[in-house]
């Protein structure tokens, strides 16, 4: 190599940008020390590459930096022989991300040299000692955390505030906090009206009548706030502040109470699990979102509403603005268990198979337990008109569910590229209103039909049977090595005997709730009967 040139490339960093802007900071500092050291190297044929390699203001501590991935990328299309810096943590102060870098540099035969440590990556002996003095700076660096961490718990343990945005209502001086009498009123009214309103969208709504633009989550912050009583918190612990609190404790404990009435009724119902949710729409094409609102007594009611009538566009709020979430997606339910059993609508879908396999899959779909997860997959769109619902199908979809029931497995996911196709149906669907008119509400009850589940109650049978061997004395081991299975699964399957007897009888009945599959049971981890038919919402 003694005729070739070794293109030399510097990587200089900086923390922060503290500094950066003047006319000789700490990046030129350190190219210019690498400069010398390259020059120094003539005789062995070092050259420096003009491309400049500066990280300026960004941290040691990862890869996600700009001029050492262009730097990493020139090493791997060979541009670059050898990586010169002034010290090896400008390169990186994690071990793991330098094992990363000189990996890079060994698969394209490139070296990487500090100046004022005088290591070289070709060497075993310098890179054992480089794996050291890395080791010792990642420690220098936790450390250095570690006490900045405790000097803040310390801190925040004395009731000292510790910098960031004052909350609503205070100011800040000489690294304290004051109450800010101008905003103080403000800060009242929200908790007051909060206890009223009981809901954070409608506090929001009338904060923007009185000229108070605030978010929905600001507001949650706001009247989560214990500082607000006094306190300062610290990891999920509150201690006595030095500052002084604003909102009695009384008004303060209120607030949270309702809170927590909120939290409890909502749970259990995450509006993204709804059937149709993302999938409905009104006669003007207008999305149906799934909702929810409390009545006088307590009672929670569920529908889809329409977007425009969320967004307050009369003009483009169709016929059917809102309707029972319910008693709508017990309609589909139905509407799907008398879809397996029709003849004609399935023949579509299977006439390209077998006569064998046609009559096979016919005679299994009466007695499917087809899922709510099921429906929503083969489900591309529903739209709701006044008297007729319309249901567009996934025809790629319906076909991998038959192809799964004659093979008797569960269905494969499909891409987005392969759903080509797709069918409607349409159905005649009766649509009430209430006596002011103001709702439009579902006018009939939709019974639900039975969809007996064999797996499921083969399973609580099993569970029912092992409670007994264990009453009669036997032990989890035992039965498991009876049955040949782990204990585990023992285990798993005695806690279905625990399960609340409306659960166990509708799942005997087959009226269960469409979402009630053997997973979803398995999951359950409260012992209180109510606690578990809320989860299937019954």
């Amino acid at each position: 190599m003694s005729d070739k040139k070794i293109r030399c490339a510097i990587y200089t960093r900086k923390s922060t940008e503290e500094g950066l802007e003047q006319e000789f900071n700490s990046l030129q500092a350190q190219r210019e020390a690498c400069e010398a050291y390259i020059k120094s190297q003539k005789h062995e044929y070092w050259q420096l590459l003009p491309t400049e390699y500066d990280d300026g203001g960004y941290s040691g501590g990862n890869m996600e930096r700009p001029a050492l991935k262009r730097l990493l990328a020139d090493v791997q299309n060979g541009l670059i022989d050898i990586i010169v810096v002034y010290k090896i943590d400008r390169l990186t102060r994690s071990l793991m991300d330098f094992s990363k870098i000189v990996e890079v540099l060994d698969k394209h035969n490139a070296s990487f040299v500090s100046i004022t440590q005088h290591f070289n990556t070709t060497t075993s002996m310098g890179r054992l000692t480089l794996n050291m003095l890395l080791s010792f700076a990642q420690f220098e660096r936790e450390v250095t955390g570690e006490r900045i961490r405790d000097k803040i718990s310390a801190s925040k343990k004395k009731g000292m505030w510790m910098g960031g945005k004052p909350p609503l209502g205070y100011y800040r001086k000489d690294k304290k906090i004051y109450p800010d009498e101008e905003k103080l009123p403000l800060l009242l009214a929200i908790f007051e009206k909060y206890i009223k309103l009981k809901s954070t969208t409608l506090l929001k709504e009338w904060l923007n009548k009185q000229g108070h633009n605030i978010s929905v989550g600001n507001l949650n912050c706001i009247l989560r706030n214990k500082a607000y009583i006094g306190l300062v918190g610290h990891k999920g612990t509150w201690y006595p502040g030095e500052h002084q609190g604003i909102i009695p404790t009384e008004l303060f404990e209120q607030v949270q109470a309702v809170m927590a009435d909120n939290r409890i009724n909502r749970q259990h119902y995450d509006p993204k699990k709804s059937l149709l949710s993302g999938k409905l729409y009104d006669d003007k094409d207008n999305a149906m979102s799934p909702s929810w609102s409390t009545g006088s007594s307590g009672k929670k009611y569920r529908y889809y509403v329409s977007q425009a009538l969320i967004r307050k566009e009369p003009g483009k709020v169709g016929k059917v603005s809102k309707v029972s979430l319910p008693n709508l997606e017990q309609f589909i339910d139905n509407w799907f268990s008398e879809f397996l059993k029709d003849k004609s609508k399935i023949y579509p879908y299977i006439q390209q198979f077998g006569v064998s396999k046609q009559k096979e899959i016919i005679k299994r779909l009466p007695s499917y337990p087809i899922t709510r997860n099921i429906e929503k997959e083969l489900i591309k769109r529903v739209k709701l008109n006044p008297n007729k619902i319309e249901v567009t199908l996934y025809q790629e979809r319906v076909t991998e569910l038959l192809n799964a029931i004659y093979e008797n497995r569960e269905m494969h996911q499909l891409k987005p590229e392969e759903l080509k196709n797709e069918n409607t149906y349409t159905e005649p669907y009766h649509i009430g209103t209430i006596a002011n008119g103001e709702k439009i509400i579902v006018g009939q009850f939709v019974e639900p039909k039975k969809r007996p589940n064999a797996e499921l109650i083969k399973i609580l049978n099993q569970s029912y049977a092992w409670h007994q061997d264990i009453l009669d004395g036997k032990t989890t081991q035992e039965i498991a090595n009876r049955e040949k299975v782990c204990v585990q699964y023992v285990r798993r399957i005695l806690n279905l005997s625990f399960l609340s007897p409306r659960i166990v009888r509708s799942v005997l009945n087959g009226t269960q709730p469409a979402d009630c599959t053997l997973k979803k049971l398995l999951s359950i981890r409260a012992s209180d009967w109510g606690e578990q038919e809320h989860i299937f919402k019954m």
